[in-house]
């Protein structure tokens, strides 16, 4: 199972933002969406996960068409996190990751919101406003808000996390966390879509890479495959050097 993206196009206002994007979310992968800004990736993470209508192509969730699906049955299948997340009340931490809980029974809440807490490292923030922590500390609380979501373990479709730049904010140690537990949530058979721009941690972590440029796709495939200098190098339109011995991408 799989979600299924065919010939993909968006257009606002006369402006062409994607054109004919085609590729596939496996379970048990992660997939990074990269390229400069402006070449679609928010976009693209938006239409998949619903939040957009596209203007032409298909997208498939496990067979069947994203325009079928009902609100909830999205709800259940993805979980999203979008860059721009504004919170108009001051709720209290532990209250913004309940929003993304989604079950009807709310018994099982207490246990996932202690698992979920403790493995995004936010069991201290939980009774603290939002507005009073970091803006790191906040995208660590909303990256548990999107864990949470997909909780519940007696779905047996498979399932996926679309990500639009959620290391953003987070230092060093903390980004770092974040992608090794996407990498647990892989060994689960999770599919992951994750936009980013750091080259070296999507070299180093992803499975497959998707390469956008002006709304198209420049490149797709395995890092090693992607990762070439001259494919870079037109893509950001600056001089890139890859060191594919150890993995390192160069550009500055």
């Amino acid at each position: 199972m799989s979600i299924k993206i065919n010939n993909l196009s968006y257009e606002i206002e006369n402006r062409r933002i994607l054109k004919n994007i085609s590729f596939e979310i496996n379970s048990g992968e992660i997939i990074a969406v990269l390229g400069p800004n402006g070449s679609g990736k928010s976009t693209l993470i938006n239409i998949i996960s619903g939040n957009l209508k596209k203007t032409s192509g298909e997208i498939m969730f496990n067979g069947t068409n994203l325009d079928k699906l009902s609100i909830e049955k999205q709800a259940l299948l993805r979980s999203t996190m979008s860059q721009n997340q504004k919170i108009l009340y001051d709720f209290k931490s532990e209250e913004i990751i309940e929003l993304g809980w989604i079950q009807f029974n709310n018994s099982n809440f207490r246990n996932a919101l202690k698992e979920v807490s403790n493995e995004c490292g936010i069991v201290n923030l939980l009774d603290k406003n939002f507005s009073s922590i970091s803006g790191g500390e906040q995208q660590r609380v909303h990256f548990a808000r999107t864990l949470i979501q997909l909780y519940n373990e007696y779905i047996d479709e498979k399932r996926y996390y679309l990500f639009d730049e959620p290391t953003s904010n987070l230092d060093l140690a903390h980004e770092i966390s974040l992608i090794k537990i996407l990498k647990e949530k892989v060994k689960k058979n999770f599919g992951i879509l994750i936009a980013l721009h750091d080259l070296n941690l999507a070299y180093n972590f992803a499975d497959k890479i998707l390469l956008l440029k002006n709304g198209e796709l420049a490149k797709y495939g395995t890092p090693n495959d992607v990762f070439i200098e001259k494919n870079l190098s037109h893509v950001y339109e600056i001089p890139i050097v890859v060191n594919k011995k150890e993995k390192i991408i160069k550009y500055y």
